[in-house]
């Protein structure tokens, strides 16, 4: 059971791979066009990071923490949102070829509908949101004022690969959702773009229950606020135990298998638009 399992992963993780290096090759065409849309896009990406620079012109700390404690949750945010934009950000694009009735030829393709769809399009220019996450979360560790340990060290990758998984289920579940209501591209943006905004700035900005909702509902917290806190040796103002901070690992793998469920669910409910 395990091996077939396995044996199906890498079989998904080889066509994505050749789909996405067709487009690739494709946009190599032009390889001036492709270089600085890749660069237009860092640099709006980065945008972000320099709004945070000016916030901070006008205030030393930001609901209790300093500049470069806040450009480090910028730094794992963004990180984990391109990786996951990269490897499914065309998801939410599913509404369309359902109301436009493609979707029929994808389901007849030997290869899964998601991977279709995921790899659709796939465009260089998208790394480019990569470059200043790195740049930024590379400057915050160097400057932060932080006691490491070995745990604190480890913990840094882990919340990032954590990150990308959280708002992966995220994107496949938001896609999900279009299997029912069409034409909801815009609602679903608030769990992906909305929650990649919102974990760029500390939880202690907002309303306490907001806080939970994206703790226990959305699990949002759990991208990098809940281990940033361990990182930062910051206590949490929900007061929830310790061991908050290291299960992201856990809450990243659970909202993948709900985004899973759904996902198929949606595929064996899926009725084609009969054009």
């Amino acid at each position: 059971m395990a091996e077939a399992a396995g044996a199906a992963a890498a079989g998904a993780l080889r066509c994505y791979g050749l789909l996405t290096w067709t487009w690739i090759r494709a946009a190599a065409q032009y390889p001036v066009s492709m270089v600085l849309l890749a660069l237009a896009t860092a640099v709006v990406s980065g945008l972000d990071a320099a709004a945070i620079g000016l916030l901070f012109t006008r205030a030393p700390r930001i609901a209790g923490f300093d500049a470069y404690e806040v450009l480090f949750l910028y730094g794992t945010s963004a990180l984990s949102f391109a990786l996951s934009d990269i490897l499914l950000g065309t998801t939410e694009r599913l509404g369309h070829h359902v109301r436009e009735g493609t979707l029929d030829a994808m389901l007849v393709r030997p290869v899964s509908p998601l991977i279709q769809v995921a790899s659709e399009e796939f465009s260089p220019r998208r790394f480019g949101k990569v470059v200043p996450a790195v740049l930024v979360l590379v400057l915050a560790l160097e400057r932060m004022e932080v006691r490491w340990t070995p745990g604190r060290v480890a913990l840094v990758p882990l919340m990032v690969l954590s990150g990308t998984a959280i708002f992966a289920g995220l994107w496949v579940l938001g896609a999900a959702v279009q299997f029912v209501l069409v034409d909801s591209h815009g609602a679903t943006k608030s769990l992906t773009y909305g929650g990649g905004f919102l974990t760029q700035y500390p939880m202690t900005m907002f309303a306490r229950d907001f806080v939970r909702g994206v703790t226990f509902v959305v699990p949002l917290a759990f991208v990098n606020w809940q281990p940033a806190l361990y990182v930062l040796d910051r206590p949490d103002p929900l007061g929830l135990p310790e061991a908050a901070r290291f299960a992201s690992p856990a809450v990243a793998v659970a909202v993948c298998a709900v985004a899973a469920a759904a996902w198929r669910a949606g595929l064996r409910h899926y009725r084609s638009t009969g054009s």
